[in-house]
């Protein structure tokens, strides 16, 4: 006789943890800059956690760095209705918005994302943005 394989139903936490493992997968896959990668990993996610700003966060920074950038707009502005204090995704609908050539609206943007956080990285994209405007004008 052969012993019974242990039911495959999922304890309270498995569901859950494999959610983690997951969403840490992706986060590592896009870190090594493999995102079609972390939006296979993240395939479960975002059918199951699609008001989790988390979650859309990842897969805009994916879809971003995949080149698919209307997917990345719609993404991060899901982060933003969710969320609206994360400064980092209204930075990156920013930069979206830039490589859309959507300038105007990337630069605004980027300036609420700087009132919001104050740091370098987004005082130049800024300013990167403005001169490209002045440009075109």
């Amino acid at each position: 006789m052969m012993d019974a394989e242990p039911d495959p139903e999922p304890g309270p936490d498995s569901s859950g943890e494999s959610r983690f493992r997951a969403f840490r997968q992706a986060e590592a896959l896009v870190e090594s800059r493999r995102p079609l990668d972390a939006l296979k990993a993240l395939e479960p996610l975002l059918e199951e956690e699609t008001d989790k700003p988390s979650v859309q966060l990842l897969a805009g920074r994916a879809y971003f760095h995949s080149a698919q950038l209307r997917r990345a707009e719609r993404a991060f502005t899901r982060v933003l209705e969710l969320d609206p204090t994360d400064h980092y995704a209204r930075f990156v609908l920013g930069r979206t918005l830039q490589r859309l050539g959507r300038l105007t609206e990337a630069l605004a943007q980027m300036r609420i994302a700087s009132a919001m956080h104050p740091i370098p990285e987004y005082l130049e994209a800024i300013s990167e943005v403005s001169a490209r405007i002045a440009l075109r004008d």
